[in-house]
């Protein structure tokens, strides 16, 4: 007995060292990012690598001009302006600014061109601009505040409002660091945007009103002629806001090795360092994010499209009785350095249990979802890799078979049984009775016979 409790107690023991060797993926260490909300998303795969409060109502600020640019560069590719078209500048344009906001200088009467305004518009966050084509576009501003909302909704936006089309505050002026970056994907895909929003510095010839004026970016990640140590090499755009209320936020993508990364940082703060040195934390955090991203994520295939990944049951075929199933591509998917592709789960979704003969090389039979941890890295459908044929007979046979097992067949089949049973009791009920009834009847008239009278 004593030396049974020894063999099962090293049993137990054998068997808890073995869970604690598997090799598990520790998650990447947690910026920690200094903003009310942050949100880090991989572009090509729609990886999240961070995300903090991403949901949340925050004020976005300047943000908020790239809905602005975006509305008028979509206007520009249906063809309803141009680029080039000259546009002036309305009295109306210049009300319900803050004095202190930030301006090109842009006088009433003015006339500049449309591309002219968007450089105002997203280098040096002018807010006189973005009125200015607010009226180009939809006549005036608060009918282009309507079609914000009504693109922000289109684009999958459920936490957004605007009330302006600048980002001067305003308590219904809201949005998320998620709808900023779904409004951002949505402009990245305007090489006019991206081109604009990259520029460290544009030049405005000269106007009606004004002589020639050199505009410089907002954006300390890109350019440093307004400000040094931010610069981030592999920056890409987008747009800086800061009001006392929104604090300072950024928006902002980079690309290296083939990857792109889009950050979106709301909230930050303008902070004084133990040095002395002073930080705008949107820039800061933002290049800390990226780092985090390239140094701690990789992008790794984690499915083959030559990986045989099951077998398929095959019925009504006397060639084989299963077929093989590969994935339609490869996949690929960010993954955390530290966790391995062969460490995924991975789970098959059949169409059906049995596929029915013929199956045809590339026919779709289901999909496989590869996750870890409760997250999703990727899926693919599954195909045949080969065909296979059917057999007449066999196929026939299931046909018979599967019309009889139709629920309307069975019924019509018993009524039909039915409709037999009575014809056969009619029959032999009903037809006795009359064949009897008609010898009665002869014979009662013989009875009654009284012979002819003479």
């Amino acid at each position: 007995m004593k030396m049974k409790r020894i063999v099962s107690i090293f049993l137990l023991c054998v068997l808890l060292t073995s869970l604690f060797m598997v090799p598990q993926a520790a998650a990447a260490e947690n910026p920690n990012i200094a903003a009310k909300a942050a949100l880090l998303v991989e572009e090509d795969t729609g990886a999240i690598l961070y995300a903090a409060n991403e949901h949340q109502r925050e004020y976005p600020a300047s943000i908020t001009k790239i809905m602005t640019a975006l509305l008028t560069l979509e206007a520009v590719d249906r063809g309803e302006l141009s680029l080039q078209q000259p546009v002036t500048a309305s009295a109306s344009a210049f009300s319900n600014l803050d004095e202190d906001g930030s301006t090109a200088g842009i006088q009433t009467g003015e006339v500049m061109t449309l591309e002219q305004l968007l450089y105002c518009m997203l280098l040096v966050s002018a807010n006189e601009a973005c009125n200015i084509v607010a009226e180009a576009v939809s006549g005036s501003v608060s009918a282009f505040v309507d079609l914000m909302n009504q693109r922000a909704s289109e684009l999958g936006c459920t936490d957004t409002h605007f009330a302006n089309a600048n980002g001067l505050h305003d308590v219904n002026h809201y949005t998320s660091a998620w709808d900023i970056y779904l409004i951002a994907q949505e402009c990245m895909k305007n090489d006019t945007f991206m081109t604009i929003c990259t520029s460290k510095a544009y030049t405005v010839p000269a106007t009606n009103m004004s002589s020639e004026r050199e505009l410089h970016t907002t954006n300390y990640l890109i350019s440093t002629w307004r400000a040094t140590g931010y610069y981030y090499d592999d920056a890409r755009g987008i747009k800086t806001g800061s009001t006392p209320e929104a604090g300072y936020c950024l928006v902002s993508s980079t690309v290296r090795s083939g990857r792109t990364l889009v950050s979106v940082v709301l909230g930050a703060q303008y902070v004084t360092l133990s040095n002395g040195e002073n930080q705008v934390q949107s820039f800061s955090e933002t290049s800390r994010l990226f780092d985090w991203g390239f140094d701690n994520f990789s992008k790794k295939i984690i499915l083959n499209d030559t990986d045989t990944v099951a077998e398929v049951p095959v019925a009504l075929s006397k060639e084989t009785n299963y077929v093989v199933v590969h994935p339609q591509s490869n996949v690929t998917a960010v993954l955390p350095n530290d966790l391995d592709p062969s460490q995924l789960q991975r789970t098959v979704h059949l169409n059906s249990e049995t596929v029915n003969a013929p199956v045809t090389e590339g026919d779709v039979l289901g999909e496989i979802t590869l996750s870890y941890d409760g997250v999703t890295y990727g899926s693919a459908p599954l195909l045949a890799m080969s065909s296979v044929s059917a057999s007449r007979f066999l196929q026939a046979e299931y046909a018979v078979t599967a019309f009889f097992s139709r629920t309307i067949v069975k019924i019509v089949l018993v009524l039909l049984i039915l409709l037999v049973i009575a014809l056969v009791v009619y029959s032999r009920f009903f037809r006795g009775r009359r064949r009897y009834g008609s010898r009665r009847r002869t014979r009662a008239k013989q009875t009654h016979y009284r012979g002819r009278r003479r």
